[in-house]
């Protein structure tokens, strides 16, 4: 019994952590600071202080970390959704790999060039920014709903291009040799790895919706964990298989994420919860790995913060900027993009990568990425909401709705539908009495800023309304509420 009091300590301290982290929030809103960027300063700081608290091994951090990031994204995936998925696909599948080659590319040169890495340290270095990241751009657009494409492309491409930038990483750490061969060898790797990725994504997202709809469990506690669960088998199964785990799990969440299925509210709050909580347990073991006086020490800190002004300023602008040319957007919706591709958990994890390879220079390759992502956590993260107004990106803070109405059924609720009045619909400023709903068409509920609006012949719907309706055709009703 005389470890219980030591181990109580532990406990509560930790209780402490996570309240504090849980409250950061209110602080981020009103500095502007990301969370993310919080966990990460304070966690590195306090190693600093205390270097016991890093006594975690490098891969103990990779797998703690990935079990984190499989949860992010399969919450992004279902946040995304196949409808939201589907018109931008395209685009999302061409960013995230065509951007992710060309700003891998672009970085190694300029450390080769400019900092004076040697070509190996520099691809690993390029490879390991390269990618964006779903925890941060989660998290900064996590209360904030973008209209148009620009939002979801953002969420798409920092869901896509992570697996394209673990799995080229991969591919290069597994090449020996140089020339040609390693070239293809390299190459034949990463299509075999983003080719089972997508296999096993489709494959278990369409299995988790049959699991959903099909197989009913005792307890309504058990629906949320039998889906985090089953994203788990997914990340693991296919990783065994040699594939993108990373990349199965977003699709899979993509494709879960419009299905109608019992308890479906229940399971999105458990997975943004699981997301948040994995958020925060992520940038904080990250920030354990490395002592801030040693990232920014023995001149890190210039390299690191020259990187990210040549990867926000010159690289991203322009040659994502090219990337991006063929993809219909407002010119404002395209600066927007481009400005916010940011860095995070991901290159950290990359970089830890690099470190259990035990390459030359690994040290000071992981000291780079961490400022080079401070700096792009901080700095861009930061400035997103500034440029969204200087660039007119429609941009608004959805508040929160602790607050719910509604019945349950046993069974499926059949022509039960959930619209939103759209901008310029036939709906938006229409009385009701005056929408041709026709006999079989009844509105029953209308939400309007998060309070109940009362449904009369006279109540006159507006842009933004939520609302509920019975019709025997989704499509039909749904004509009423969607921009002509």
């Amino acid at each position: 019994m005389h470890d219980v009091i030591p181990f109580a300590v532990i406990v509560a301290s930790a209780a402490l952590a996570l309240l504090a982290a849980t409250g950061s929030s209110r602080l981020s809103e009103r500095t502007q600071i990301p969370t993310p960027a919080m966990f990460l300063v304070a966690a590195s700081l306090v190693v600093d202080l205390f270097p016991r608290l890093g006594s975690l091994t490098v891969r103990t951090d990779q797998r703690i970390v990935t079990v984190a990031l499989v949860l992010i994204l399969f919450d992004g995936g279902m946040h995304i959704g196949l409808r939201r998925f589907r018109p931008v696909a395209g685009a999302v599948v061409w960013i995230g790999v065509a951007g992710t080659f060309v700003t891998a590319g672009a970085l190694a040169y300029a450390a080769h060039t400019l900092f004076g890495f040697a070509w190996r340290e520099a691809l690993l270095l390029g490879t390991a920014l390269a990618p964006t990241d779903p925890a941060v751009v989660f998290s900064v657009l996590g209360r904030r709903e973008i209209a148009g494409r620009s939002g979801t492309l953002l969420e798409g491409e920092s869901g896509a291009n992570d697996p394209v930038g673990i799995a080229l990483m991969l591919a290069v750490l597994g090449t020996s040799g140089s020339g040609l061969h390693a070239v293809g060898h390299g190459t034949l790797e990463f299509v075999l790895q983003m080719a089972i990725g997508i296999v096993f994504g489709v494959a278990g997202g369409f299995a988790l919706r049959w699991l959903m709809q099909h197989l009913p469990m005792p307890n309504a506690a058990l629906y949320p964990l039998r889906t985090i669960a089953f994203a788990l088998l997914v990340y693991g199964a296919c990783t065994v298989a040699h594939g993108s785990g990373f990349l199965a799990v977003l699709l899979a969440g993509i494709l879960v994420g419009d299905t109608r299925a019992p308890y479906k509210r229940e399971i999105e709050r458990f997975s943004s919860a699981a997301g948040s909580l994995a958020e925060i347990v992520a940038f904080t073991v990250l920030g354990l790995s490395i002592p801030l006086s040693d990232a920014f020490g023995h001149g890190h800190a210039w390299t690191g913060v020259g990187l990210a002004a040549l990867l926000v300023l010159v690289i991203r602008p322009v040659l994502l900027g090219l990337v991006l040319a063929p993809i219909r957007l407002r010119r404002g919706e395209r600066a927007f993009v481009l400005w916010s591709g940011l860095k995070g958990a991901v290159p950290i994890l990359l970089g830890t990568y690099v470190l259990t390879e035990g390459s030359g220079g690994a040290d000071r390759i992981y000291a780079v990425i961490f400022v080079v992502v401070l700096v792009s956590v901080v700095v861009q993260g930061g400035l997103v909401p500034t440029f969204a107004r200087l660039w007119r990106v429609p941009m608004r803070v959805v508040e929160p709705e602790p607050w719910a109405l509604g019945m349950r059924f046993r069974d499926e609720p059949e022509g039960l539908h959930r619209f939103t009045v759209r901008r310029g619909s036939l709906a938006d400023g229409t009385p009701i009495e005056d929408l041709p709903l026709g006999e079989d068409v009844w509105i029953s509920m209308v939400s309007r800023g998060g309070r109940l609006v009362h449904v009369r012949g006279d109540t006159v719907l507006q842009a933004g309304d939520e609302v509920l309706t019975l019709a025997p055709d989704d499509a039909a009703a749904g004509a009423l509420f969607r921009a002509p």
